[in-house]
């Protein structure tokens, strides 16, 4: 009961979809920066000027959040918070895998604390060998060795394959997030994806997609119930709007868990849902400031 209420009050303070064409409409980012001086970014947004760590700051407001409903939550829902904290720890596992690869040096991780899976164990790797035999033996499972790309996809599948075997509302979240990344290897790469990442992918989406040729050809060999997550998608330039419209969808089934009559770990995941998307929704207002771009096609097309 006491998280259920809490989720919903923080569900409250979100930006919103208007405030946040507002923020896009902005001519400069110190503009947009400006009109979020009283919600609930604003704290770890003060003396930010660059994009950069604008999107930084408003990431660490979500976890932020995440973890204060955690705090509410009996011992029985600290795995639908680890589940969704997954999203976080990626970054800080891509960061060091990065790291590790000779690129820049990995910024302070986010502080996960109780909603760690593998983290404290994976941050003292010094090889991207050895951080996948760590996290072979976690939650994570196998997920290394192909490279960075290939990593971030089984990392991705495997979050989200975890939260719906928590939170079974979310399962339409995990098979429209599969689609949305075979689509991109399809389309997208100049490389054929792993034998790992076509793996994970098929308990979802099956085999058919991997010999596909097309956008359209793609679209039908998926199973009759994930294909609205692709539908009137053409050619892969136009696959950001898939996207988008996947955080929408994201966004309305959190509206509806939220409207639940009863207390329970679905108000909890809606909460979660309706945070997570206007996070992602702030940060493309954001960037279409700093670009001066006057509007966001991709909130237009999330709307």
């Amino acid at each position: 009961m006491a998280a259920s209420v809490r989720a919903r009050l923080m569900a409250t303070r979100r930006v919103g979809a208007g405030a946040s064409r507002e923020l896009a409409a902005c001519p400069t980012l110190d503009g947009a920066l400006s009109l979020l001086g009283s919600s609930s970014y604003a704290g770890r947004l003060a003396g930010k000027s660059d994009l950069r760590a604008a999107e930084r700051a408003v990431h660490e407001t979500v976890l932020w959040q995440l973890r204060v409903i955690a705090g509410w939550l009996p011992a029985s829902g600290t795995a639908l918070a680890r589940g969704a904290a997954g999203a976080f720890e990626i970054e800080n596992i891509m960061a060091l895998a990065n790291q590790l690869a000779g690129g820049e040096k990995a910024p302070d991780p986010y502080h996960l604390g109780a909603l760690a899976t593998a983290w404290l164990r994976v941050q003292s790797a010094r090889s991207n060998e050895e951080l996948a035999a760590i996290l072979s033996a976690t939650a994570w499972g196998d997920v290394g060795g192909a490279g960075m790309g290939a990593l971030r996809d089984a990392l991705t599948v495997t979050w989200m394959r975890r939260l719906a075997a928590v939170a079974p509302a979310a399962r339409p979240w995990y098979g429209a997030v599969c689609v949305l990344l075979a689509a991109r290897i399809l389309a997208v790469d100049s490389v054929a994806s792993p034998e790992m990442v076509r793996r994970l992918l098929r308990p979802v989406i099956g085999r058919s997609w991997e010999s596909t040729k097309s956008i359209a050809e793609f679209t039908s060999s998926l199973p009759p119930s994930l294909r609205a997550a692709v539908r009137d998608i053409a050619s892969p330039e136009e696959l950001w709007r898939a996207e988008a419209r996947v955080h929408a969808a994201v966004e309305r089934d959190g509206f509806q868990l939220l409207r639940g009559p009863m207390p329970g770990p679905d108000v909890v995941l809606g909460a979660i849902a309706v945070l997570f998307t206007d996070g992602w929704r702030v940060r493309a207002a954001l960037t279409a400031a700093a670009a001066g771009a006057g509007l966001s096609e991709v909130l237009d097309e999330a709307a």
